[in-house]
């Protein structure tokens, strides 16, 4: 399939878990209204709210949102990326995890965040994701009837390393769902994506929360698709809403043969 239609959504995600849960499942009935053959929300969309509160939240991957998410799936026939949510982990910390639903209603592919977001910057942002986040440990390409779906989570955007690591497992989309801080969002959000982009000559799909937050960060939004030249194809507003936008693999090869840069790496002189 050469040509296809992603569906991103901008949330507003509350403490409000089932509340949260709810519009997310509104908005898959608003990208299967519009034809989307896949639908992807940002990171963290089912709960933002106490940090002491995510062993509570947390659920098995596939536990019981992703199994709403994939009757949904099913129905429409359609992929759902499910941005991120809290998975438990071994050490009483929680993964943060994205899940890939397939339209058989199967989850097809998770990724654990692998970069975790500490941060204290005087008179400005304090964040320890490493508190209570444990790391993942594996790159991840879901190879799908549509395309090969890189999978990344917000932190991720600012190593290259694991873009680079994607294109050579087969990557032609790049999932990017985040909870960028407004912070740094202003500056750096849009920037890193089109550097993605630009250098892995993939699609960069990514869906961001917005909104000033309870016991977070106020974060940025910008959902955004990017083509593989660079170019942001759609844009979200300031609110909450699904932004879509076209994906085509023949212009993504036409990018990757007239610009060969992939293919003069030198992995012998990196370190």
């Amino acid at each position: 399939m050469s040509q296809f239609t992603v569906a991103a959504c901008q949330l507003d995600s509350t403490d409000d878990k089932q509340d949260n849960v709810e519009r997310a499942l509104s908005f898959v009935d608003e990208a299967a209204s519009k034809d989307a053959d896949i639908v992807a929300f940002p990171e963290m969309f089912p709960y933002i709210g106490s940090k002491d509160a995510y062993p509570e939240v947390a659920e098995e991957v596939p536990g019981p949102t992703t199994d709403r998410l994939a009757a949904r799936a099913e129905d429409y026939g359609m992929y759902i990326h499910a941005g991120s949510m809290f998975e438990p982990a071994p050490d009483g910390r929680v993964y943060n995890t994205t899940a890939l639903i397939n339209p058989d209603g199967e989850v097809a592919a998770t990724y654990r965040k692998a970069h975790l977001f500490d941060i204290d910057v005087p008179g400005g942002v304090t964040y320890e994701e490493s508190e209570r986040v444990a790391p993942g440990d594996e790159a991840v390409v879901a190879e799908t009837s549509l395309a090969n779906f890189g999978l990344s989570i917000c932190y991720d955007l600012r190593f290259p390393e694991l873009y680079s690591t994607l294109v050579r497992k087969g990557a032609e989309v790049i999932f990017v769902p985040a909870a960028f801080t407004l912070f740094t969002g202003k500056d750096h959000w849009e920037p890193l994506l089109r550097a993605r982009a630009i250098e892995s000559q993939c699609y960069v799909v990514a869906p961001g929360q917005i909104g000033d937050k309870k016991d977070s960060a106020h974060t940025y939004g910008k959902t955004m698709v990017i083509d593989p030249w660079g170019n942001v194809t759609r844009q979200a507003s300031d609110r909450e809403e699904l932004i879509t936008a076209p994906i085509d693999l023949d212009y993504l090869q036409e990018v990757r043969r007239d610009l060969p840069s992939l293919q003069h790496k030198r992995d012998d002189v990196y370190f």
